[in-house]
C-alpha cells in the first residue's frame, strides 16, 4: 500500500493568507487587465462574437459536414415530419381549438427554433402538458355552447375567439420568456427538479387519458376546469356511458388495438430500424378512408375533423384584452415548457458532447412563442417522444428542422383538406398511445426509492397533487413541497463528534467509525449545513448537546475558572513564602466536581461544510463563542470559507477570537493545541522541579 508523508508548518488562516495569498489576487488581475487589453482594441471581435451567440445558426451551419450529417438530418427530420401531423392534429383538440391550429404549431415554432435555439437533437412542436394546460384556460374564458354537436363545424366567431384566447396564452408566455432572458434567469428552471417534472408529466398523461375517454365513446361532453377537474370528468362519463356512440368505440378499439402494438415495435427494435414505422399517419390515411366510403359521420353520427383549410394563416394579434386573466396560468405554463425543453436538450447534450446556453434557450422559445402567435398557434415546447425519435433515427443538427417543416407545410399546402373525414376518435387514440414514455416513468420510482427516499416523497406528492387537483395546482404544490424538503434537510442537519483515525490527520465521526477516537480534553464537532435564520436554533442545540453547554454548565464553569484564577494567585503568594505543600494541596481540593465536561479544555468547529453563513447565524456564531469563554472553553475554528470568515469577522467573531485561532484545516488546530499541551506539562514539571 502507498504511504503519504507531508512535513510542513502548522497554518492559520492568516499565516496561510501571508505566505500563499498575496501575490495571487495581483497575478490573477494582472492577467485579467492582459486579456482585456487584448480584447478591446476589437469592437468587430465582439460583435461578431454577439451575433454567433444569440443566432447559433451561424455557428453550425458553416461548421456542417455535409457527407457526414446531411443523410442523417434528412431521415430524422422527415420521420419526425410525418409524427408532427397526427400529433399536432390531436393535440389541438386537448387544446380545445380546431386540428389546423396543431399543424401550425408543429410549423412555426420549429422554423424559429432552427435559428435561435442551441439543442441539436430537440425537436419542438405540440406537447401533451402544455397542451392541456393552455385547454383548462380556453374552456374557463370561451367554453363551449351547451348542446353543441361535434360532427358539425362549431360557430366560427366562438372559434376565432377560442384561437385568439390560446394565442393570447402564447404571447405571453413568449414575452415572459424573453423578460427572463433579459434578466439572465434561465437558472429559474432548476426548481423544476428532475422529480418533479417527471411527476408532473405522468399526472398530466392521466389527465389526457381521462378527457380523451369522451371523444373515444362519442359522447358530447362539457369539459371540466380547476380542481377535481380528472375526478368530475369521470363522474360525467359514468353517468353518460349509457349514450356512448358504439360504432365510435369500435373505431377506437380497433385504433388502440393496432397502435399499441406497433409502438412497442418500434420501441423495441428502435436499433434495428433506421426509422419507426410511421403508424400514426397510415392510421390518419386508413380511417379517413374508411370513413369516407361508409359515410360514417352521417349514417352513425361518427364525430369528424371537418373542414381543414389550406394554406397559411394571415397573421392577427392575440386577444390581448384577455391578458390580466391569463397571467397565473401563464407563468405555469411558461415554467414547465421551459423546464421540459431544457432537461431535453441537456440529456441529449451530456450524450452526444456538447453544450447548451440555458439563457439562449429562454430566447429562442420565447421568440418562438412571440412570433407563432401571431400566427393563431397555441403554445409550443421540446416534445418526449418526437425528440426521442429525432435523436433515434441519426439526426446531427437543428438542419432536421428545415425537412419537418417540409413535410407539416406539404399537408398544410396540398393535403390537409383531404382529412375532412378524419374521426376524432383516432386523434384521441393517437393522442394516448403517443403517452406512453409518459405513463412508464412509474418505473423509475424502486430505483429514486433506493436513491433518495426525499426525492422519491417529492415525486409521490407531486403526482398525486397533479391527479388530485389539476396540473397547475399540481406543479406549484410539487414546486413548494420540493422546497420545504430542502428547507428541512438543512433545519434537520447532522452534527457530529469527530475523531481521529490512529497515526492519520483523517478526521471522520466517531458514531460511524469505530477506529476513530476523540482526544482527550478536545473535542472536534463539524454541523453539515449552513447556518442561517432558519436553523441557528437547530444548530445551537446541536452544538450545545454535544458539549453540555447549558446555561447551567456555563455558570458553573464561569465560577469554577473565577475560584482558580484566585487559587493560582494564592499559589503564587504561597510559592513566594515558601510554602509549596498547601499550594499543592489547594489545587487538589478546589479542582471541579470532576464531571466529563470539566476535562474539556478546547472545541475545534470543523466548518468546511457551512456553506453560507446569514447575518442571524453570524450574530448566534459569536455569542456561543463568548458562552464558550465564559465555561473556559477555548474555541478554534477550522477550514472556514472566505465568504464565511468575512461575515463571522463583520458580526464581531475577531472580538472574542484571536486571529491564531482560526486554522486552515482540523489537523493544523489539533497539531497546535496538542503542542501547546505538551509545552504546558514542560512548564509545569519544570516549575515543580525549580520548587
Amino acid at each position: 500500500m502507498s504511504g503519504v508523508a507531508i512535513y510542513r508548518s502548522v497554518y492559520t488562516e492568516e499565516h496561510f493568507a501571508r505566505r500563499f495569498g498575496g501575490s495571487a489576487g495581483a497575478e490573477e488581475r494582472a492577467r485579467e487587465s492582459q486579456v482585456g487589453r487584448r480584447r478591446c482594441p476589437c469592437p468587430g471581435n465582439a460583435s461578431k462574437r454577439f451575433w454567433a451567440k444569440r443566432l447559433p445558426f451561424l455557428t453550425w451551419l458553416p461548421r456542417y459536414k455535409l457527407r457526414r450529417w446531411l443523410i442523417g438530418d434528412i431521415i430524422a427530420g422527415l420521420t419526425v415530419g410525418i409524427i408532427h401531423i397526427p400529433q399536432g392534429m390531436s393535440f389541438a383538440l386537448l387544446t380545445s381549438v380546431a386540428p389546423i391550429y396543431g399543424l401550425y404549431t408543429s410549423f412555426f415554432p420549429v422554423v424559429l427554433y432552427m435559428l435561435f435555439g442551441t439543442g441539436r437533437h430537440v425537436s419542438t412542436g405540440t406537447f401533451a402538458g402544455i397542451s392541456l394546460m393552455t385547454g383548462s384556460v380556453v374552456e374557463r374564458l370561451v367554453p363551449h355552447q351547451v348542446g353543441w354537436n361535434a360532427t358539425n363545424q362549431e360557430d366560427p366567431e366562438l372559434e376565432k375567439q377560442r384561437i385568439s384566447v390560446a394565442s393570447a396564452v402564447t404571447f405571453l408566455s413568449g414575452l415572459m420568456m424573453i423578460c427572463m432572458f433579459v434578466l439572465q434567469l434561465g437558472f429559474l428552471s432548476t426548481y423544476l427538479s428532475d422529480p418533479i417534472v417527471k411527476a408532473f408529466t405522468s399526472g398530466t398523461a392521466f389527465h389526457v387519458t381521462i378527457s380523451q375517454l369522451n371523444t373515444m365513446l362519442g359522447l358530447r361532453l362539457p369539459r371540466f376546469t380547476g380542481p377535481f377537474t380528472l375526478f368530475k370528468t369521470l363522474a360525467s362519463l359514468l353517468g353518460a356511458l349509457s349514450t356512448t356512440n358504439i360504432v365510435e368505440l369500435i373505431i377506437s378499439l380497433i385504433c388502440l388495438g393496432v397502435l399499441i402494438p406497433m409502438k412497442e415495435i418500434n420501441s423495441r427494435f428502435r436499433q434495428k430500424f433506421r426509422t419507426p414505422i410511421p403508424i400514426e399517419i397510415i392510421m390518419l390515411i386508413v380511417a379517413t378512408a374508411v370513413t369516407f366510403a361508409t359515410s360514417l359521420d352521417k349514417r352513425c353520427n361518427v364525430q369528424i375533423v371537418g373542414h381543414i383549410p389550406a394554406g397559411f394563416p394571415s397573421p392577427q394579434m392575440p386577444a390581448l384584452g384577455s391578458i390580466p386573466s391569463l397571467i397565473g396560468d401563464t407563468v405555469a405554463i411558461t415554467f414547465v415548457g421551459y423546464a421540459v425543453s431544457v432537461s431535453l436538450a441537456m440529456i441529449y447534450a451530456d450524450k452526444h458532447r456538447y453544450t447548451i446556453d440555458p439563457n439562449q434557450e429562454l430566447l429562442a422559445h420565447g421568440i418562438s412563442n412571440t412570433i407563432s402567435s401571431l400566427f393563431t398557434c397555441f403554445p409550443s415546447s421540446a416534445s418526449l417522444a418526437t425528440s426521442n425519435i429525432l435523436e433515434s433515427a441519426g439526426s446531427h443538427t437543428q438542419l432536421a428542422g428545415v425537412f419537418t417543416c417540409l413535410v407539416v407545410l406539404v399537408v398544410l399546402l396540398l393535403i390537409g383538406p383531404l382529412f375532412y373525414f378524419l374521426p376524432k376518435a383516432v386523434l384521441a387514440c393517437i393522442n394516448i398511445t403517443s403517452l406512453r414514455q409518459m405513463f412508464l416513468q412509474f418505473q423509475d420510482l424502486p430505483e429514486l426509492w433506493r436513491v433518495s427516499r426525499m426525492d422519491f416523497m417529492v415525486w409521490v406528492v407531486t403526482w398525486l397533487a397533479v391527479i388530485t387537483l389539476n396540473a397547475d395546482l399540481g406543479l406549484a404544490v410539487g414546486v413548494v413541497f420540493s422546497m420545504m424538503t430542502v428547507i428541512y434537510r438543512t433545519q434537520r442537519a447532522d452534527c457530529s463528534m469527530l475523531g481521529r483515525a490512529s497515526n492519520t490527520e483523517i478526521y471522520r465521526p466517531v458514531g460511524e467509525n469505530s477506529m476513530c477516537h476523540e482526544i482527550p480534553g478536545l473535542k472536534i464537532l463539524a454541523y453539515n449545513a449552513p447556518i442561517y435564520y432558519g436553523n441557528k436554533n437547530f444548530f445551537r442545540d446541536a452544538m450545545s448537546k454535544l458539549i453540555g453547554l447549558t446555561q447551567e454548565t456555563v455558570k458553573a464553569r464561569a465560577k469554577a475558572k473565577r475560584k482558580m484564577e484566585k487559587i493560582n494567585k494564592m499559589t503564587i503568594a504561597t510559592i513566594e513564602n515558601g510554602l509549596p505543600r498547601s499550594a499543592c494541596s489547594s489545587d487538589k481540593d478546589t479542582s471541579p466536581a470532576g464531571s466529563q465536561q470539566e476535562r474539556i479544555q478546547s472545541v475545534v468547529i470543523d466548518c468546511s461544510s457551512i456553506i453560507f453563513i446569514d447575518t442571524a447565524g453570524a450574530r448566534l456564531f459569536v455569542q456561543m463563542c463568548m458562552d464558550c469563554q465564559k465555561a473556559d472553553l477555548c474555541v478554534y475554528l477550522a477550514e472556514c470559507n472566505k465568504e464565511v470568515l468575512k461575515v463571522l469577522a463583520c458580526s464581531g467573531l475577531l472580538d472574542h477570537l484571536r486571529p491564531e485561532q482560526i486554522f486552515v484545516t482540523v489537523h493544523d488546530a489539533v497539531v497546535y493545541l496538542e503542542q501547546v499541551k505538551f509545552e504546558c506539562m514542560a512548564a509545569k514539571n519544570n516549575m515543580m522541579y525549580s520548587i
